[in-house]
């Protein structure tokens, strides 16, 4: 068990759930959740940290600041408290309160905008307000993860090597697209590799990151309002787009098996296996990567009356959770039977 004395010197990079019992597909899926900032946003934020210290740009009397839907913001929260920086976040309405909260715990200021920007998001204001922040006083140091090296270099030291050493054999990624740090750092992590493996950009409906038209987003993490300055889509063989209900009832389905994640989990999960019925999966070493737990989304996509409000009642019928619960409570009852 290591012993530490920093909460960022801790970061679980070794587990994979097996996900072929809940979908009938083999696939595994990379759990990103499981430090002290709660996802894969830390390796990010421990990255860009370090590297502003490195050349001189963050120093004892700075004010970090940074635009977040909020995973990022609490792993920020978290170093800057651990090294002693002040740092403010820039969130918007979709923020889920206990990711606020939690923020705020740690000692971080948080400011929240509510006007949409001109592609009908939020991510347009809030870059709005950093940068009239940085205008106004020379002590506020942006990271601005969304044209931050670091952000996907982080990935290309530690996400995809911890893949690769588990599967050697893995032949298709999937990986949720929001600043496309991820995305880049596994993608050009793999077409270096010995061996090709296809890279799968999952993307939300409504995001604009590959283009379209844009629409509501209610699920904080993936998707875009812009197209993301990091992506270089030359290194995506495949881009996979899932509606908000689908990520909704995927997570719902892996709840009732036990594992409670994240929104951008379920779009994930649920762009793989559409993607895995599509185009078979025999011989196939898929793996998909798991940003985040689903404790701070229990207000949002895990209760009934803010899917109702948004979605409908039939979102997650009784008919299909009925079905469901028998199917699975059948498949239990042949797997716990002992022959005769």
């Amino acid at each position: 068990m290591p012993v530490i004395s920093a909460p960022h010197a801790f970061n679980e990079g070794s587990l994979f759930v097996d996900l072929e019992p809940v979908f009938g597909h083999r696939l595994y899926l990379k759990c990103e959740g499981f430090n002290f900032a709660g996802s894969i946003k830390l390796k990010a934020a421990n990255e860009m940290v370090e590297s502003a210290e490195r050349d001189g740009s963050l120093t004892p009397d700075s004010i970090l600041v940074e635009s977040s839907s909020g995973n990022l913001g609490v792993a920020l929260s978290m170093i800057a408290a651990s090294k002693g920086y002040r740092f403010l976040c820039v969130t918007d309405s979709r923020c889920n309160l206990s990711t606020k909260l939690l923020m705020e715990a740690l000692g971080s200021h948080v400011h929240v905008v509510t006007d949409l920007d001109a592609n009908g998001g939020f991510l347009g204001t809030r870059l709005e307000y950093v940068r009239a922040l940085c205008a106004s006083d020379d002590r506020y140091v942006w990271l601005s993860q969304y044209t931050n090296a670091g952000n996907w270099r982080a990935h290309f030291r530690t996400t995809a090597p911890e893949i690769a050493r588990q599967f050697p054999r893995l032949d298709v990624l999937f990986v949720g697209t929001g600043t496309a740090g991820t995305l880049m750092g596994c993608a050009r992590y793999f077409r270096e590799w010995r061996r090709p493996v296809r890279i799968v950009a999952v993307d939300s409906m409504g995001s604009v990151a590959f283009g379209g038209t844009p629409g509501r987003r209610m699920i904080p993490g993936l998707g875009m309002s812009m197209r993301p300055p990091l992506l270089d889509e030359s290194y995506v063989d495949e881009v996979v787009r899932v509606e908000e209900a689908d990520t909704i009832r995927t997570c719902h389905r892996m709840a009732r098996r036990g594992f409670l994640f994240g929104g951008s989990t379920g779009t994930v999960v649920s762009a793989a296996t559409d993607w895995l019925s599509r185009n078979g999966t025999h011989g196939l070493t898929a793996v998909a990567i798991a940003p985040d737990l689903g404790e701070r989304y229990l207000d949002t996509i895990y209760q009934t009356n803010w899917l109702q409000d948004l979605y409908g009642e039939n979102l997650l019928g009784s008919a299909e959770v009925d079905s469901a619960w028998q199917e699975d409570s059948a498949s239990r009852g042949r797997g716990n039977r002992r022959s005769p």
